[in-house]
Formats: structure tokens, sequence, C-alpha cells
């Protein structure tokens, strides 16, 4: 051997180890290996990262002198510092090896086992070969650390507590304990070895702690302490030093039962988490059973709703990832935690987080497991009651309402929870009867509740709340059945339940308004004032038991002036009334009460302040439209918001009844912003998004860039929840909403801020208005039960009220009327007189329209054809104002005008429509007209329209030649080739079934060869460019029962969409006689046809022309269909012409006043007119030539 290697050298390659137990249990920082040649020499591998697995690899390189010495010692060591070591670490495994050893095995790899640890041999695998040049071998050897003390004191310990843990005599331990404090004593703070001499210290009395050989856990536990304060973050060390001392707080816990170690070890693990790498070592240790304990414990904690209580409760759930056995406790205290919170302060942030976790905690539940019962109720509980009092969504109710059915199952009779079901379900029950008034849930609701008190028995801890719940639902089916027992039996049971509540008792002040609730109703009845004494008294320590946010405090205000109404009902004493108004006031504003309570509430209050004529009404209208806006901007989709806003018994009538009391208190200004505002508000929301921003992005483009990237988030955020149908998706869909809303809220004010737009997107005020008037006045019909109103918005100046002796019933009387003599109208023959219109006409004219005309004449002194616009609202919607007629003759035998025959009419279905489409006409593009027709729509959706294809041949001869047309039709008449048609072109001719949906009006559509066009397509389409649209097609300009004064129809889908003019139908029309209209219309429209023009700013004009001049061909009720909404005139736009009939006789008096060109149109009863042009100097020199 010793001459073979005479003069030669061995390359070793350390490849990895495995099994590699380190005999005291202890963690290490990595592993190393040690070759010591000679008593002066050594060399060490790098530190490797001991894997999850207990191997590790190194791939490192030495080369070794044969000469040296016969033999060498190789070491598996492990080192308690990842940086900088103290000692050389703890040894894992020992071996005296030969050279000879190591050449046996060629140039393949091969393992060197070690003696046992644990019962399990480490082990290397090594490489080896022969070399013949020794360069630098000082270079690959290093200097022992044997001669250092503190070295070899730190040595010593760890091989006397590697024997220790072995053997478990306590002499080992003290001695390693020994050497430890001396090397502590040799390595003051400053020492870089400070740390390391503290841990290892701290870890030995830690080990002797836990086998109860030493106490002082609390010396151990600031030693680590103060060691994890040397290791800060981006330490090397800093992981294993949170592992330490994690370790001894819950070992200090585990001995002294303290709440703040284990949360602390919490905080600690879910600190250390993220620091260790998949696969290995520490991770697995730290994902162990020692996690688990804190885990177990931390879920054992009392729990707690503060923000500390919370943030430990995320910790620990974000320590049990999916999959872990202790997930569900942690999903299950996380969720009570949050909606505890939610109760006490009402954000709605902390009841959706907690709704996530509970639908989460119900799906890792199989069935038949013992917990499942509990946690479906949890979440109806979350979803029935918190949420749908929050944001009052039917869906949360109904889902809540078979999740109780559903833990109720399986908690059959005898379960110990029985009586929680029966009483949760019993109370969703209760809120589905007042919102859908079944006798049937109510009645239910009471049994349930009855049981549900018979299993809680004096003495049981749950028969307060028993008691309370029951008396809950006697009070209700009392206010809507008038049972007197039933008041009588709450008052009891309320009674009997706050004798059993302590004066600390969470839930004390739900009894304390229930009962207050109760025995107002009871004064009502029996007026002895010591009922509504009491009442009052019970409210008033509701308020000062609960904090100023907490969500409570709004039905207590609510309770309160609910009393003090009822002593003012009785008494009539001044201060009551002012004391249960300043309650409706406080409850209304409350702001971590959910909208539906304040709405209802706000609501209330209008409605109370109407009656007892206080001044206070205008303000309760002007919070209640304001949470009303509030709330429905908070659903994400177009039909959600109008579920919300048809959800408020009486809600459709706020605009109108707030209009009214401004009217009545003479403040006609705010009339017309108050019927703005609440009136179209889902065209108003929609449209917020799609609000223009050139000004601002002169000012500010930073905001303006922020402010549209927003809203399209915010738009495709609530056009992909939308067709979400899964529960927890939408969850989480309306989650991101609602934060995404925040944000553009946010947005909104920052621009706000900037003085040119401080009112940007508020709601508009009167002289903004005013500009919807600048070429016509116009006339808001208010139809509200206190009074019926003509408001008029002059070009300039202060509106002008026009008070009308009619109704709202009688409006309501009137609008059945035109319904049925409409429906009996299409059974008679063209020829038949209508005489049942001609009857209701005239009362549209005497009691509504001629008021109106004598202001305009009279007090406006407006010139006849002039341009009006009609905004009618609530029961006018209904009504053709713009065909009322006189059907008079005067004395010289000429004809009473009509309402067509005196002015130019046109619909809005707002001021702020009117508006925006004027700011859109500022950019034209070379119009292009797209004709669309769908006469055979397919079987099962309508009979086929026979005059279809020839009215496309008639629109297509009537556009000028110099327009870019096309027309699709048949086959091609498609859902998708009709969008795509709107999207391309400026006009557009529909001709096709058109239906209106009852009872979901954005779900009307015009019948298309496959699939239906619908009202949400159009609205879901920006088409900024569109000018006009004739909608030959039945029901296409009328809105909704529920909400009419939204005016959700067909035609001003397209008005929102982008279409400036669009001419639609109130009912049903007759396709080969719309034939006749059109094309008169069209004759208007575009005459002269050689010049080309093609103006949406005629619609109206042309629309009156054609009425006039189809007269003896459409029947009346036909003519009467069509309306014409928003037309916009340019600012450059010629004046509208002038109308002369034949009949109608007199000078041109009066024209020569104008000075710029018009057009005379001659217009000879059934025959289509002449046109002429005229300049007008004065009244001497007038010229008619043709043009």
């Amino acid at each position: 051997m010793s001459g073979s290697l005479e003069s030669r050298c061995i390359r070793l390659d350390v490849i990895s180890g495995k099994n590699l137990n380190v005999p005291s249990w202890r963690l290490p920082a990595g592993i190393y290996i040690s070759m010591n040649v000679d008593s002066r020499r050594c060399w060490k591998s790098p530190i490797s990262v001991l894997s999850s697995e207990e191997s590790a690899a190194w791939g490192d390189t030495v080369t070794l002198s044969s000469q040296a010495s016969p033999a060498f010692s190789v070491e598996i060591r492990a080192s308690y510092e990842a940086d900088r070591m103290l000692g050389c670490g703890e040894v894992i495994g020992k071996l005296e090896l030969s050279w000879d050893d190591l050449l046996n095995h060629g140039d393949e790899p091969f393992d060197i086992s070690f003696p046992p640890v644990r019962g399990v041999h480490p082990s290397l695998k090594l490489k080896t070969a022969i070399v013949h040049a020794c360069d630098d071998l000082d270079g690959a050897l290093s200097d022992s650390l044997v001669g250092c003390a503190i070295a070899r004191h730190t040595d010593a310990g760890h091989a006397q507590f590697a024997a220790y843990v072995t053997s478990e005599d306590l002499s080992q331990l003290n001695t390693a304990v020994e050497h430890f404090q001396l090397v502590l004593d040799q390595c003051p703070v400053s020492h870089p070895d400070h740390a390391a001499a503290l841990t290892n210290l701290a870890w030995a009395r830690l080990q002797g702690y836990i086998r109860n050989d030493l106490q002082d856990i609390d010396r151990i536990t600031s030693l680590f302490r103060e060691a994890l304060a040397l290791r800060p973050q981006r330490h090397p060390d800093h992981p294993i030093s949170l592992h330490n001392l994690a370790m001894a707080l819950s070992w200090r816990h585990d001995k002294k039962s303290t709440a703040a170690d284990i949360c602390e070890a919490a905080q600690l693990h879910h600190e250390l988490l993220p620091l260790c790498p998949e696969g290995t070592y520490l991770r697995s240790i730290v994902e162990g059973p020692g996690v688990d304990f804190v885990i177990g414990k931390c879920n054992n904690l009392p729990k707690d709703a503060s923000e500390e209580g919370i943030c430990l409760r995320r910790v620990v759930l974000e320590l049990c990832p999916q999959g872990h056995q202790l997930r569900l406790s942690a999903l299950h205290n996380i969720s009570w935690v949050l909606n505890t919170r939610f109760e006490q302060r009402g954000n709605i942030d902390d009841l959706d987080e907690s709704i996530r976790f509970l639908r989460e905690a119900v799906s890792l539940c199989p069935e038949g497991h013992s917990d499942l019962a509990r946690y479906l109720n949890n979440l109806a509980v979350s979803l029935g009651h918190y949420r749908f009092n929050q944001q009052g969504k039917p869906n949360d109710l109904d889902e809540a309402i078979s999740l109780y059915e559903e833990a109720l199952r399986l908690r059959p009779v005898g379960h110990e929870y029985r009586d929680v079901s029966l009483d949760t379900l019993g109370g969703a029950l209760v809120k589905r009867f007042n919102k859908r008034k079944d006798i049937d849930d109510i009645t239910r609701a009471i049994s349930l509740r009855r049981e549900a008190l018979t299993l809680c028995p004096p003495g049981h801890p749950r028969r307060d709340t028993r008691l309370n719940n029951l008396a809950q639902a006697l009070k209700t089916r009392y206010d809507k059945l008038d049972v007197s027992e039933d008041l009588n039996e709450a008052i009891d049971l309320y009674r009997e339940s706050l004798r059993l509540k302590r004066l600390d008792h969470p839930e004390r002040h739900v009894t304390l308004f229930g009962l207050s609730s109760a025995l107002s109703s009871r004064f009502m009845h029996t007026r002895k004032n010591e009922d509504v004494e009491e009442a009052i008294t019970h409210c008033q320590e509701s308020l000062a038991a609960l904090p100023s946010l907490h969500p409570g405090r709004c039905t207590s205000h609510a309770w309160l002036q609910r009393a003090y109404l009822s002593r003012y009902r009785i008494q009539h004493n001044p201060t009551d009334l002012s004391s249960a108004i300043e309650h409706f006031r406080q409850s209304s504003i409350h702001p971590t009460e959910g909208f539906p309570q304040r709405i209802r509430v706000a609501a209330d209050w209008a409605l109370q302040a109407e009656i007892y004529q206080h001044e206070s009404a205008l303000e309760a209208y002007q919070v209640c439209l304001e949470l009303f806006d509030n709330h429905v901007m908070t659903r994400s989709s177009i039909i959600s918001r109008r579920e919300a806003a048809t959800a408020f018994q009486g809600a459709q009538s706020l605009p109108v009844d707030a209009a009214s009391c401004a009217i009545r208190g003479d403040n006609i200004r705010r009339a017309v912003e108050l019927m703005e505002q609440g009136r179209g508000q889902q065209w108003s929301l929609a449209s917020r998004l799609k609000t223009p921003v050139e000004d601002l992005e002169s000012a500010n483009p930073k905001l303006a860039h922020n402010y549209l990237e927003l809203s399209k988030l915010i738009s495709n955020a609530a056009q992909g929840s939308a067709t979400i149908t899964d529960r927890a998706a939408a969850d989480w869909a309306a989650t991101k909403y609602r934060k995404l809303t925040e944000q553009w809220e946010a947005g909104v004010a920052e621009i706000r801020n900037i003085q040119a737009f401080s009112r940007f997107l508020l709601p508009p005020l009167y002289a903004d208005l005013q500009a919807a008037a600048r070429h016509g006045p116009v006339i808001i019909l208010v139809a509200s039960q206190y009074s019926c109103s003509a408001v008029i918005v002059p070009t300039s100046g202060d509106p002008h009220n026009v008070p009308l002796s009619i109704a709202l019933a009688d409006l309501k009387i009137l609008k059945d009327r035109f319904t049925r003599a409409i429906r009996h109208a299409f059974r008679m023959d063209p020829a038949e007189s209508r005489t049942d219109l001609i009857v209701l006409l005239r009362i549209v004219w005497d009691e509504i329209m001629l008021p109106i005309v004598n202001a305009l004449e009279n007090v406006l002194k407006l010139k006849r054809r002039s341009r009006i616009w009609l905004c009618p609202t609530a029961a006018f919607t209904s009504i053709p104002l713009h065909a009322a007629h006189p059907f008079q003759i005067r004395p010289d035998r000429s004809k009473e005008p009509c309402l067509e025959d005196l002015y130019i009419c046109s619909y809005t279905p707002t001021l702020s429509a009117l508006i925006r489409s004027r700011q859109m006409m500022k950019k034209r593009v070379t119009p292009s007209f797209v004709a669309i027709g769908q006469g055979q729509p397919g079987a099962g959706k309508g009979k086929a329209l026979s005059a279809v294809d020839s009215e496309l041949e008639l629109v297509h001869e009537l556009v000028p030649a110099t327009a870019n047309h096309t027309t699709i039709s048949g086959d091609a008449a498609t859902r998708a080739g009709a969008l795509q048609a709107l999207e391309e072109n400026t006009w557009v001719h529909l001709a096709c079934h058109g239906k209106q949906d009852p009872t979901q009006p954005y779900n009307s559509h015009f019948v298309m060869r496959d699939e239906h066009l619908t009202l949400l397509d159009i609205m879901d389409r920006d088409i900024p460019h569109a000018e006009f649209a004739f909608l030959s097609a039945c029901h296409t300009a009328v809105g909704d029962e529920e909400t009419p004064d939204e005016v959700i129809h067909l035609a001003a889908g397209l008005q929102f969409s982008g279409f400036k003019s669009v001419v639609g139908t109130l009912w049903e029309v007759d396709d080969a006689v719309a034939k006749h209209v059109v094309e008169a219309f069209y004759t208007y429209m575009f005459h002269p046809k050689e010049v080309g023009v093609m103006d949406p700013t005629k619609a109206a004009w042309a629309l009156n022309c054609a009425t006039h001049a189809v007269k003896t061909t459409v029947p009346l009720e036909q003519r009467m269909s069509l309306v014409q909404i928003i037309v916009v005139l340019r600012p450059s736009a010629l004046k509208p012409p002038v109308l002369l009939t034949d009949y109608q006789h007199g000078s041109l008096e009066g024209l020569a006043m104008i000075n710029e060109p018009f057009t005379l149109m001659i217009d000879k009863r059934a025959s289509l007119a002449r046109s002429w042009k005229l300049h007008g100097d004065d009244i001497d020199c007038i010229s008619i030539e043709p043009i």
C-alpha cells in the first residue's frame, strides 16, 4: 500500500448522506462532513441543509495526500449554526478508515456506513480516484478549533447533552449545562457567538424542563428570546431561533396555561413557515406535531373578536392548509369571531369573509359528520339573519331556510341542540313572512318556536333566548293580523326573558327593544300611560348599553321613535313628535346598520312627517333617496339592482312624493332636483361608468385615467357576476365588486377635491339640469299620492309649477281605461269610430295638458310649433300624453287644435338623459343606415309578420342614395347579426316582434331568427356614434308596472347605449298598418331626398308630420302608439320647420321675425307636402322660392 501510494494523492468526492439522525434529537441548522488527516489538520465540507427525509447532499471534492498518515477519520456532524459555527457541532457518526478502504471500489460511487443512531445506520456516498498531482493541499485543509477554549467547552457540552438524552443521567445534563454556561460567560453580548451560546444553554435547559429534571421555564424562554433578538430577519439562523422560542412558549403554556404564550407561539410559527423551504427537515418539524399542538391549544382558547383575537384566528387558519386535520376547527373559530365583530361594528367585509369560511367548513363535513348540523346552522344564520338584514337579498334568505331545514333533519327528537335548529328556522320563516305575507310561514314559525321553548324548561341555559324569539314571532303576527292574545303573550314572554338575562348579557338590548315595541303597540289600544313610559325607559336603557357603532343602536332609535310617536298620537304633545323625529333621524343615519333597515326607517320618517305635517318631511325624503341610491349601487348586476329597488314597499313613489313635498313647500327648484335624483335610477347608476371625462383629462390626466380604469373594472366585474350560479363564487364576485366600488368611490372623492369638479357625479343641481331645456321647455309630470303637478323647466329662469286637479287615483283609473280601450280598438273595424279613445283623450287634454298649454302660451309665451319634451312619472308614464286632443269644433267651424297641432313633442326619461345625448352629439361621423327585419321568427316565437319584407324594401327606397345602406333579414337577422349591425351603423330601422317582459323588463326583447335580442344585450353595448333608431315593433317604449319611473324598455335601452333619438311604440302595432306611418315618416325625415341630408334632429317633427299625414289611413290607436324619445337639437341645427295645413287659414304674419333660413311645410291633409325655403328680413320683405 505504502509503496503503491507513495507520492500519490487521492481525490475524494463527498456526494451525499442519508439516515442522518441527530443523537440528541435537536434540530440542526445543517450537516457537514469532517475528515481528519492527522491531529493537527482536517478538512470540512460546506454545511448542507438536512432534508425532510433526513438526508443531505454536498457534491464537494477534496484532494488528500496518502503520505500524511496510513489512515484518517471521517465524521458526520450536526451544526447548530448556519452562519458562524461555535465549536464543531454534535457528532452523528465517526469512522476510522484506511486508504485501502477508499480505493477498493474503483471509479464507482460507494456507501460507507456508520454506527447506528436510534437503530438506524447513517451513511455517506463517496467516490475516489488516484491523482498524481497534489497541488495546493494546504488550501484544502484548515486548522482545527480544538485549541479554542469556548469551542472545546461547547463540543463537550454537546457530547454530554447527547449522552443525557440517551441515558437520562441527570449528571450528564448538569455537566452539559455547566459547559454551556461557561461558554456563555466567556461570550458577552458583544461577542459574535453570544447568540449561539444563549441557544445552546437554553436548549439543554429546555430538554431538562421537559423531562422534569430542571425548572425555571421563564429563564429558558428569556434566553431564547434574547437569542432571537440577536438574529433578526434575513439572519441565516433566524428561522431556527423562531422555532426554538415557539417551542419554549408552547411548553410553558402546557405547564402554566398562559394564553399569551400559545398565541405568541402561533404567531412565531406563522412567521416561521414561509421561511422553511419545502422538503427541508425544518419544514417537516414546523408542520409536525408541535404546530398541531399550538393550533389545538389556540382552538380551545376563548373566542375573542378584538383585532388581536381575529389576527390570531387568521394565523391559526394559515397554519392549517387544505387537508390539515385541524382546519375545520380553525374555520369555525375564525368565522365565529368575524361574525361577532360584525354584530358589534356592522362591517360587511367581516360578514362576507365569515360566510366564505363557513361555506368551506360545510364542504369539509361529509354526510354523517358530527358537526355538520352546527356548520349548516351557522352558515344559515350568517346568510339569513345577518346578511339578509344588511343587504336584503332574497337569495340569502331562501338559501338560509334550505340550510336550516337540513340542519333540523340532522337533529332529530332527542338531540341536545334540536331547540337551536327549531328556533333559527322559525326566525327565517318570520323574515320570509315579513317579505311575502304568506300566513303559513308565520304559523309554522310560531309552532317551531313553541316546540323549541318546550325543549328549554326553566333552568335551561338557552331558555331566555327561546322566550325572546317566540315573543318576537308572536309580535310579528300581531302586527299583521291584529290578534290581541298574541300581543299580551309576547309581552309576558319578553318580561320573563329579560328577567333571565344578566345586565351584561350581550343580547339584553334585543329583548329590551322587543319588549318596548310590544308595550308601545299595547299602549295604542289601552292608552295606559305606564306602558309607553316603560317602553321609552327600555329603549333608553338599550341605547345606553350599546357602544356608539353597534348596529343595534339603529333599531333602538327606531323603536324609541315609535314609543314617542305612539304617545304623541294619543296625547298630542309636540315634544314627543320632536323626539320621535330626532330618533327617526338618528336611526336612519346610523353608519353600521345595513341599508335596507335604514331605508325602511327613513321611508317611515317621511310618511309620518307627511301625516303630521312636520317640517322635516323634505329632509326625510332626501335621506331616503340617498340611502336608496347607495343601497342599489352595492348590487353588481343590473337585474340585481332592480330587485333591490323593488324590494321595498312603496319605494317606487319616493321620487314623486319627494318632489310633491318640495312643490307644496314652494321649493320648485328642489322638486326638480329630487325628481331627477330619484327617477331613472337604474339608468343613472349604469351611466355613471360611462361619464365623459374629456375636461378632467385636460385638468388631471392621472385621475381621469384612474377613473376610467376603475370604471372598466367595475363594468367587467358586473358583467361577469351576472352569469355566476354557484353561491360561493357569487359571494366572492360580490365581495370583489364591492372592493372595486370602494376604490372607485375613493377615486371619485379625489376628483371632487379639484375645485372645478367639486360636483363630479353628484346629483345635479337645477342650474345644471336646466341645460336640458336649451331648445325647448321640459315638462315634468309629477304623480304623487299627495298632489299631481306639472313642473315646466324653461330655457331660462325658475321652473314653473302647474297644479293639476286630477288625483293619483284618477290617473290609475284613466290608465286602466286606456288599456281596455286600446285592446277593444284592436278588435274593431278600421273604419269604426274610436269613441272610447276619443273620450279618454279629451280627459287627458282637459285635466292634464290644457293647464300646461295655458302656462306655455300665457306664462312662458312659447310660440306654436315649438319643441317641447315630456318627462312623465309614475301613472303618467302609461298615458299617451302626446295624443291629448280636445276633439272640439270652434264656432267658426275650425277644429280646436290638439297638442300635436300646437307643439312638436318628444319624450325624455330624465333631464340628465337629454343632456347626455346632446353632449354625445358633439362628435358626428358619416351616417350609415341598416334596416333589420325578421318576419319569420320561427316556431313558438310569434306569428309571421307578412309585411316586414315590403317594409324593408320601402325603407330602402326612401333612404338617401348617398347613405351607406344595408338590409338584414331572414336567416341573417340573428341575435349576433343584429348586435353587430347596431354597433356598426349610426341609423337603425328594426321591423320585427317586440316583447316587453312584465316581470323582468331587462329580459324584454326583439325576436330574431335564433335567439332573442334582449334589452340587456343592447345595454351592454356602447355605441357613442349612434344617432337614430326607428323601432317598428310592439311594446318598445312602455315600461314595467313595478318601477314605472325607471323607464325600463327597449327604446330607453337603445338611447342608453348611444342612440340620440329613438321612435318606439307604446303598445301593439299592426305591421301592415305600420308601413303607412313608416313611409310617411321617412318621406318627411329625408325630404328632399335628393339632397341626401340625414339629420336625427328632425325625427320629432317628421313623426308629427307623419301622424297628421296618415290620419285617414291609420286608425287612431295605431297613430297614438308611436312616440319619439329624446330627439336632440345641435346648436347648429335649423329652427323647427313650420307646418301649415290647408285648413289653417291666415297670413304668414310672424314668419318675418325669423332672421335665418327655415322650412315651410304646406300639408294638404293626406297628401305629402311640398317644401319651400323662406328668407325673412322684415314683414314687408318675404320671398318664397321652391327648394
